[in-house]
This record gives C-alpha cells, sequence and structure tokens, in this order.
C-alpha cells in the first residue's frame, strides 16, 4: 500500500465513513466497514483514528464545512442586498434537494451523540458551528452593506440556525419541494416582522423579504 500523509489517510477515512454512514446509518456502521469502504487495513484505521469520538468529529466537521463552503461561495455581492441573500439560501436549499442522504445524516450523527455518554459535546459543538457559521457571515455582509439589526447578532444566528434546521427536517420527511417553498415564505413573513428601518419604521414585505430573511435593516 502506498504511503500516504496522516491527514490525507484521515481525509480519506472521513470522507469513507460518511459514505458509509449514509448508506447504513450511524449504528450500522462500524471501524471495519469504513476501513473497507476506504480500501485500507483496520490497522491504518486505527492509526489515524484513536477513538470513535475522533472519527465522529472528523465526519461532522466535514460536512459542516462542506455545507458552509456552498453558503459562501453564493454569497457574492450582487446587484441587491435582496439577491444576495436569496442565492445563499438558495444554494444551501438546493444543496439538501440533491444530497438528502448526507443532510439526514447529520440528524442522526447529532441523535447518536446526544444519546452516547461523553458524545454530547460534539452535537453541542455542530450546533455552535452553525450559528458561528451565520454569525460571521453577517458580519462579513456587515462590511460590505451598512445595516442595523433590531435583535442582538448571537440571538438572530441561533433562530436562524433553528428555522433552517426544522425547515431541512420538514423537506427530509415530506420530500416536497413546493411545501417547503411555502413554509419558508411564511417564515419569512416572520422574520420580516423583526425588520425596521431607522427610527422604528416598519419594514415593507417586499423589502422585508428582500433583506436578508434574517431580521436586519438597510440604512438608509
Amino acid at each position: 500500500m502506498a504511503r500516504m500523509p496522516s491527514a490525507e489517510r484521515r481525509r480519506q477515512l472521513t470522507e469513507a465513513a460518511i459514505r458509509a454512514m449514509t448508506r447504513d446509518g450511524v449504528a450500522r456502521t462500524t471501524t471495519r466497514s469504513i476501513a473497507a469502504e476506504a480500501g485500507v487495513s483496520l490497522s491504518v484505521f486505527h492509526y489515524c483514528f484513536d477513538s470513535k469520538q475522533a472519527l465522529l468529529e472528523s465526519v461532522i466537521t466535514a460536512i459542516t464545512d462542506e455545507y458552509i463552503s456552498v453558503v459562501r461561495e453564493a454569497i457574492q455581492p450582487k446587484a441587491t442586498l435582496h439577491e444576495t441573500v436569496r442565492a445563499g439560501f438558495r444554494a444551501y436549499w438546493d444543496h439538501v434537494a440533491a444530497h438528502p442522504g448526507t443532510h439526514l445524516l447529520t440528524y442522526e450523527l447529532t441523535q447518536y451523540a446526544l444519546r452516547q455518554p461523553g458524545f454530547g459535546h460534539l452535537a453541542r459543538r455542530q450546533y455552535e458551528v452553525y450559528a458561528g457559521t451565520y454569525t460571521q457571515l453577517l458580519e462579513e455582509l456587515r462590511d460590505s452593506v451598512e445595516f442595523e439589526l433590531r435583535i442582538p447578532l448571537p440571538a438572530l444566528a441561533r433562530y436562524l440556525v433553528a428555522m433552517t434546521d426544522g425547515l431541512t427536517l420538514n423537506l427530509l420527511v415530506l420530500g416536497d419541494d413546493k411545501a417547503a417553498a411555502e413554509i419558508l415564505d411564511t417564515m419569512t413573513e416572520h422574520v420580516a416582522a423583526l425588520v425596521t428601518h431607522d427610527g422604528g419604521t416598519p419594514a415593507s414585505t417586499d423589502r422585508a423579504e428582500g433583506l436578508l430573511r434574517a431580521g436586519i435593516t438597510q440604512r438608509r
């Protein structure tokens, strides 16, 4: 077997674990099946990961990083703030529709971690990363577009995590993109109620839907 840098070998095994877990489920995926999926010996697996906890952390990180890169690539400055943010949400939504198995795996990983003694911090870290990503993306938008938040940024980030998390699960369960789109529209209207222009003037529904679905208001 050709020698490979340990970081590259870990990446290879992580990708194999994601494929195996997506296909077979977390509980039924063993270190032996992951090694077989990657085409390496079991000893190589144990050399790269000293525990299942370390493997799951690597899997969660890899999946989360992929989601972040999808949205980040889509959130590039466009003609309007509305178009910029909508592109980010659309990119994520398209990813859910195209890779339902991987997104289902994230929920399974969360539940598995919460049920296993000593693994709970992996689930907490997973959702902390989600909230941190929303926070970072909103802060980056502040650098290019002036806006004010009506609610604290950390609270808004956690709220966005809860909304997208629930909506993603709804799509995975029902498999109805039209129904999911209607729910997203309703959620958008709800978030629009958080948006005010400077001075406390409520933002119009049309403008609110464009301005970040995230409860922000553009400065005049």
